[in-house]
């Protein structure tokens, strides 16, 4: 199984990798911090003799991202799984961080993770299953005052996992979302969980474990994974006092949307059946895609 890691030099991409290593998997890593992507790869080679291969990338940069790519291709890789790893969490009251931190925080966590599965989704192996992981929080099923650009930005990508599974889901595709609490991934976070106190030591969970289960969790194709049970617990207000998310959960209008768009009405209002669209090179469905593509 080929497995690209992104944000693989520490905290639970780092992890991932290790438990990616352990099952025999061949990697390919990728970080910002090319000392820790070395020391990484290094150690993974010496203790579970893996294949790995390992490139420094900006993931905000286009231009990082495209010399990864570049070095992906000219080995010629094809992914059967991508653990999207790499994000970032500022804490703190919304006109107490600097426009340009807040902005950071959805470059990375929104665009940086849009660009790279795009990018790894067209370089799938088709002749497999292919699997991708996504990471979101365990903020993303609450508004967070003092967090509300990292809460937000991990709502898209719960959203987007949602939807991209439903899109994915007839072309031997899957996505799970992650929604962990608290990780102490690096000595700041292990800081802010231990400012929480208790609230903050029931809801963490150890890295090691995440990595194994959402690992486990993934390849059986479930859709989300919140780790522990104080956490899960935590998550049943939301479904019990919002009738409406209980009765219609964003899976299930993502794919009635999706059935709607292949069964045809995804066709330009008064086109009859000949006007159809045909399928769009990238994702081979007659659905909404395709009408915008024939319209250009």
């Amino acid at each position: 199984m080929q497995v690209l890691i992104t944000g693989a030099a520490g905290g639970l991409g780092r992890a991932m990798a290790i438990e990616c290593a352990r099952r025999g998997y061949d990697l390919f890593l990728t970080d910002r911090n090319a000392a820790g992507l070395a020391r990484i790869k290094a150690g993974l080679e010496r203790q579970y003799g893996a294949a790995v291969a390992a490139q420094a990338c900006d993931l905000t940069d286009s231009g990082s991202v495209d010399a990864l790519l570049q070095a992906i291709d000219a080995r010629g890789l094809r992914f059967d799984l991508l653990l999207s790893i790499a994000g970032i969490d500022v804490e703190g009251g919304f006109l107490c961080r600097a426009r340009e931190q807040l902005v950071g925080i959805v470059t990375l966590n929104v665009t940086a993770t849009l660009r790279i599965t795009h990018a790894i989704l067209e370089r799938r192996r088709e002749t497999s299953r292919f699997t991708a992981v996504l990471v979101s929080s365990l903020a993303s099923m609450f508004p967070m005052p003092l967090k509300a650009t990292y809460a937000a930005s991990k709502r898209f990508l719960l959203d987007f996992a949602t939807a991209l599974r439903q899109e994915f889901k007839e072309q031997n595709a899957h996505v799970l979302v992650l929604c962990p609490g608290g990780m102490a991934t690096n000595a700041e976070a292990a800081a802010a969980i231990s400012a929480q106190g208790f609230w903050g030591d029931v809801t963490t969970n150890p890295l090691e474990r995440v990595a194994r289960r959402t690992l486990d969790r993934a390849l059986r194709g479930r859709s989300v994974y919140v780790p522990g049970l104080i956490n899960r617990a935590l998550c049943l207000p939301v479904r019990l006092l919002v009738p409406w998310r209980r009765a219609r959960p964003p899976s299930v209008l993502s794919a009635a949307a999706v059935r709607r768009a292949r069964g045809g009405r995804g066709v330009l209002r008064g086109a009859g059946a000949s006007a159809r669209p045909p399928p769009c090179r990238a994702c081979r469905q007659n659905i909404m895609c395709s009408t915008k593509l024939s319209a250009k």
